[in-house]
């Protein structure tokens, strides 16, 4: 069995833009063609592809079709790049290839965007950019979702290649105000951030508990400010709404200042990894080397970094 890729094609543009009738507008047809195409590959495959949510949702068998339809599109985009960019067809203009990446919200607010710019300014893509924490974004990859991750998942996901990053070095810092309200009572003994006010970035982040717990401190009880957005994050430590963990991009400007004092007890590193489809493709490739270069240049080296 084949499957035809401009089916397949179809299938992961319907599950990029959430419904049918978004679909037809990108791909200038009815909604009634975008349907027929999809009942075609369903039919071919015996399997369904989408659940007709809203948004719609791929199932896994989805999942491996809106894969390949991606992959697809790299080694197009390649291939025309190898012959000039020569495109025979009804002579639309395709426009630049998406590249979908997965990344953690601290690399995107600091580092993760300068790589990008450079690609963007060489090459003709576009970058659909899935924030999510570090410890997930390799699922999206896992799910096709995504060409490639920022993650902190060392082992390689199923059909990609991994290299080290480095390390995101974060440290417990507070605004003076917050430590002489909280802290300076208790003679600045951490033990009284058991019940101080701490920011934290969604009920996923578990990254202040366990700076906590390794100073043998359960801070379970305490009153927590949920800021979803990395700068905001930042900005709400240091307006003091309460402590949290920052990397030194974030910090070091506010310590050096003054702005920010630093509460002691270790640092906590996160080790960085770049995963990508392990597919040999000149475009992915050119994003992986933007990437890792530019991660290693600005991340703290990691004990054993692979070199590769």
């Amino acid at each position: 069995m084949k499957i035809d890729f401009d089916l397949a094609d179809t299938v992961a543009i319907i599950a990029e833009e959430g419904t049918l009738e978004a679909a037809a507008r990108r791909m200038r047809m009815t909604p009634s063609a975008v349907s027929q195409r999809l009942r075609a590959i369903e039919d071919q495959l015996g399997r369904v592809l989408l659940v007709r949510s809203k948004p719609v949702r791929p199932t896994d068998a989805g999942d491996a079709v809106i894969r390949l339809a991606r992959q697809a599109r790299v080694l197009e985009h390649d291939a025309l790049a190898g012959i000039g960019g020569v495109r025979v067809d009804d002579g639309a203009d395709e426009g630049p290839v998406s590249v979908p990446l997965a990344v953690n919200a601290d690399s995107l607010a600091t580092w993760f965007l300068t790589p990008l710019a450079r690609l963007s300014a060489r090459h003709p893509v576009v970058f659909d950019l899935h924030r999510d924490d570090q410890d997930f974004t390799a699922a999206l990859l896992e799910g096709g979702t995504v060409m490639g991750a920022v993650t902190s998942r060392a082992e390689p996901v199923a059909g990609c290649r991994v290299t080290a990053l480095g390390v995101m070095r974060y440290e417990a810092v507070a605004t003076p105000d917050f430590v002489a309200r909280y802290l300076e009572t208790s003679r600045n003994d951490i033990r009284a951030l058991a019940a101080a006010p701490v920011v934290q970035f969604d009920r996923r982040d578990d990254l202040q508990d366990r700076w906590l717990r390794e100073q043998g401190i359960s801070g379970s009880d305490a009153p927590r400010h949920y800021v979803p957005a990395s700068h905001d994050f930042a900005q709400a430590v240091g307006l003091g709404f309460g402590w949290g963990l920052l990397p030194g991009f974030q910090s070091d400007a506010g310590l050096e200042s003054g702005a920010l004092v630093r509460l002691g007890g270790p640092p906590i590193d996160v080790p960085l990894h770049w995963q990508q489809w392990n597919l040999r493709s000149p475009l992915l490739d050119a994003v992986a080397t933007e990437i890792v270069e530019e991660g290693r240049r600005v991340l703290r080296p990691a004990p054993s970094l692979n070199r590769r």
